[in-house]
């Protein structure tokens, strides 16, 4: 069976993870996050997804990954994220690779993915206020705020948020909201709520709702998603 298991980074304290694969592909739906991955031997920076991605794999593959934070990835790599929307892109593509002397991932990815992470931003510097209201916008969206009234949130028109957003997200606000929603009602579906109680308390109007969303998202029912969780 596949896996998939969560900590926190000895070095950085971002989420790590691992997936360990069940078959010749792997499943992944939209998650409103971007990673930086050690994938089949590679350094590769996965999108921002707006639909189900297939990826091809084998049984018993290890993938490591460090999630980055909202506007990471921008201040980061310098690429907007909406150049990335449903891409994975190997790191050297998009920048100089950090010299990793001393440490490689083969004796410890995760380590080496925190290594690789730091050594980005000691490069970057990246503007903290740009990252702090990035984690505002992300939290908005996961609170289920309207594109109106997250714009009014940070003074924003909603044409700058909807600029803003594509840039530091890959998509619009609203989007951000349903893929986060969506999450949210899965997340607690497949720890056991009813399927109408996950999608009331996520913010569905009613189960027909989630049912539609995540078809759409996804290609497949709540249902079938919680069965192979």
């Amino acid at each position: 069976m596949g896996s998939y298991t969560t900590r926190r980074g000895v070095r950085t304290g971002a989420t790590m993870w691992r997936a360990l694969s069940d078959g010749p592909e792997k499943r992944i739906a939209p998650d409103g996050v971007m990673d930086l991955m050690w994938f089949q031997d590679r350094l590769v920076v996965a999108g921002p997804d707006t639909r189900t991605v297939i990826v091809p794999t084998h049984a018993g593959k290890v993938t490591w990954g460090l999630q980055l934070a909202p506007g990471v990835a921008y201040a980061l790599l310098g690429v907007p994220a909406h150049e990335l929307t449903e891409r994975r892109v190997e790191l050297s593509e998009l920048v100089v690779l950090p010299r990793h002397d001393g440490w490689s991932f083969e004796d410890n990815a995760a380590d080496a993915l925190e290594r690789v992470f730091i050594a980005l931003w000691t490069r970057a510097d990246p503007e903290l206020s740009v990252l702090r209201l990035a984690t505002s916008l992300d939290r908005a969206a996961r609170e289920g705020l309207s594109v109106r009234e997250t714009a009014e949130l940070h003074d924003l028109s909603e044409r700058s948020l909807r600029r803003l957003s594509n840039r530091l997200f890959g998509y619009g606000p609203k989007t951000l909201m349903r893929i986060h929603r969506f999450q949210h009602a899965l997340h607690l579906a497949r720890a056991g709520l009813p399927l109408s109680s996950a999608a009331a308390t996520a913010g569905y109007a009613d189960q027909a709702h989630f049912n539609r969303e995540s078809k759409r998202l996804t290609g497949q029912t709540p249902t079938t998603l919680t069965r192979v969780a």
